[in-house]
């Protein structure tokens, strides 16, 4: 498998040069030569942050090569944990490098250096699905269907390709410029995970976030992270619908419970039966747990008519939320950096 680029070079600090101007002898002010940085050697001039976790930024840069705004993902080798960079960094590059969709974010280019790794990406210039749900409160059944039926097929390109994403949640699914869902972030991905002979390989590296982690997931069991990323959709689409999570992550205890039994559903916002079904047919244990060819066939994700599909169910013994509801988490508060690095 052919590496990323390498650029080794102890000076490279992938930012633009501040050096002040030198001063010579004859009182005439010349500039300093200065060296290009990698990534100026490879046409990118950075711009601003637009997202930091502990051992990795994420800025806006101008590609001169693409002609186009991108974003570049910065990881230091001396704050990332050994085990990503030997693992989780090296499969990632090796998994989006032959993925191509359009509600995928696209990879470009890997460089690495001495002292860092840089991914270059497709820019989503709209943000996330989490900024766009904050800001509305929820949304809309026309809005939420696109977007879902955008990520499920997204997902199922993955799936068929052998690929498992792992990490899927609302700020992982960023917004282009014409407000298309572009899944990203495949930090937890893994590929090679088609099934032999009708057997699908099961993982055992628990990882993602607890709000959207399935419940073979929070057991601590082997699990097949097909069946997991499609749980994981479920709550998202909950998410857009309702603007909260359906599970409470703060308890694990209370969060492992709760997902064990049926979800349930608050009173408001009104949301259609035909799409609360369909979550409550993701949100099921693993043996009732629809399919992607299940769920992209399903009435509310593929309507044959626009009529009984945006029907609110009014009935207050049907539409009644469970004693459970009070547990559902709203999504401008949960903290959605929690990782299931290993449950026990």
């Amino acid at each position: 498998m052919p590496g990323p680029d390498i650029r080794a070079d102890d000076n490279v600090h992938g930012e633009m040069s501040t050096e002040p101007t030198a001063t010579v002898h004859s009182g005439v002010e010349a500039k300093t030569d200065r060296k290009l940085t990698v990534l100026e050697t490879h046409g990118y001039i950075l711009g601003r942050t637009i997202g930091s976790g502990s051992y990795a930024t994420v800025k806006v840069a101008t590609s001169e090569r693409h002609n186009c705004q991108v974003a570049i993902k910065i990881i230091s080798k001396f704050q990332a944990p050994g085990d990503y960079l030997k693992k989780f960094l090296p499969r990632e590059i090796e998994v989006v490098k032959g993925l191509k969709h359009e509600n995928l974010i696209r990879f470009l280019q890997a460089i690495e250096t001495t002292h860092r790794v840089y991914i270059v990406m497709e820019y989503a210039e709209n943000g996330s699905l989490l900024d766009i749900i904050r800001k509305d409160q929820h949304i809309d059944e026309q809005r939420g269907r696109r977007w879902f039926k955008q990520l499920v097929e997204a997902v199922d390109y993955c799936h068929e390709r052998g690929v498992v994403h792992r990490d899927i949640k609302c700020e992982n699914l960023l917004m282009d410029h014409g407000l298309n869902i572009k899944l990203s972030d495949f930090g937890f991905a893994r590929g090679h995970m088609k099934p032999k002979n009708g057997v699908y390989a099961l993982s055992e590296t628990f990882c993602g976030s607890y709000a959207y982690a399935s419940p073979e997931i929070l057991k601590g069991v082997p699990y097949r992270p097909q069946d997991s990323d499609i749980w994981s959709m479920g709550v998202v689409l909950y998410a857009i619908v309702y603007g909260r999570l359906p599970f409470d992550d703060t308890n694990y205890t209370q969060l492992l419970k709760q997902v064990q039994n049926k979800v349930s559903f608050p009173r408001e916002p009104k949301v259609s039966t035909e799409c609360r079904k369909l979550i409550t047919k993701i949100l099921a244990p693993l043996k009732l747990r629809s399919k992607i060819p299940q769920i992209l066939a399903d009435p509310w994700l593929s309507p044959s008519a626009p009529t009984k599909d945006e029907e609110l169910d009014t009935n207050p013994d049907n539409a009644q939320a469970s004693k459970e509801e009070i547990k559902s988490v709203n999504i401008g508060t949960v903290t959605f950096d929690r990782k299931l690095e290993e449950v026990k």
